[in-house]
């Protein structure tokens, strides 16, 4: 009897052992998610402060800068290439969005085709990722609308790749196929750029001394509204952090579960 008392008397104890093992892998998960979503989460981009550009630069030289968030508008006429230049850092990814207003219809004789181009701070056309780079307007037709989502911008890269790095892109718009009776006509544009944080996703162990900002020109001087970003830190090290809990807590909880119940009660100790 003493013996079977002492068999109902361990099961409580299994029992307590295994809800203890799922609080602490419910714990694991708990941080290890609170974690991971603080390392998932973006940084809102900066917002275009100050006045916003009414002109755009007519070469690479020339560029008018314009911060991410900003409105920048231009009155030009077709035919003439529209530049505009922005800083973009590490860990960013952009969209660039244009916007054309055309002339009336009634003075127009034929359809247009407009085109988004961005280069980098070396002058490489930098391609898109998606969006609607190059568009055709109808002859009747008010606006037209371009968009180019660009890479994410890379802390660093080897010198045989052609990642997106940090420093000043060139944004170039102008029309590509237009009847020669049209050229010289009063068009309106409209463009914003916007970037989203991709965070240590595309961080690299390696990083540029400085960006690539040209040491001559408008954007000699360009840079981010806070600045360029220039240390070691990404959300990389919180993923390392979180990964590296949930596996020592894990390993916690599994020694826990398969240790066993011990030495029963009736076994007398080893003499």
């Amino acid at each position: 009897m003493s013996a079977v008392r002492r068999d109902r008397s361990d099961r409580p104890a299994t029992g307590r052992r295994a809800r203890s093992v799922r609080r602490t892998l419910t714990a694991a998960l708990l941080v290890g998610g609170g974690l991971l979503g603080v390392a998932a989460s973006p940084s809102p981009s900066p917002s275009g402060g100050g006045d916003a550009p009414t002109e755009a630069g007519t070469a690479f030289r020339t560029a008018t800068p314009v911060q991410l968030g900003q409105e920048a508008t231009a009155e030009a006429s077709t035919g003439d290439y529209l530049y505009w230049v922005l800083p973009l850092d590490s860990g960013q990814r952009a969209t660039v969005r244009a916007s054309v207003t055309l002339p009336a219809a009634t003075g127009r004789h034929s359809a247009s085709t407009w085109q988004l181009d961005v280069y980098d701070g070396l002058r490489r056309r930098q391609p898109c990722m998606y969006g609607t780079q190059t568009g055709t307007a109808a002859k009747d037709a008010a606006t037209v609308d371009l968009s180019c989502t660009l890479r994410p911008v890379r802390s660093g890269a080897d010198q045989w790749a052609n990642d997106a790095l940090p420093g000043a892109y060139y944004i170039r718009l102008t029309v590509t196929d237009l009847a020669p009776e049209d050229l010289g006509q009063p068009v309106r544009a409209l463009l914003k750029a916007d970037a989203r944080d991709v965070g240590g996703a595309y961080a690299a162990d390696n990083a540029l001394a400085v960006p690539l900002v040209p040491g001559a020109g408008t954007a000699s001087a360009i840079e981010p509204a806070d600045g360029w970003s220039g240390t070691w830190w990404s959300d990389r090290w919180l993923w390392t952090a979180a990964g590296g809990l949930l596996a020592a807590l894990a390993g916690i909880g599994g020694y826990r579960l398969t240790r066993g119940p011990g030495r029963p009660g009736r076994v007398p100790p080893a003499s």
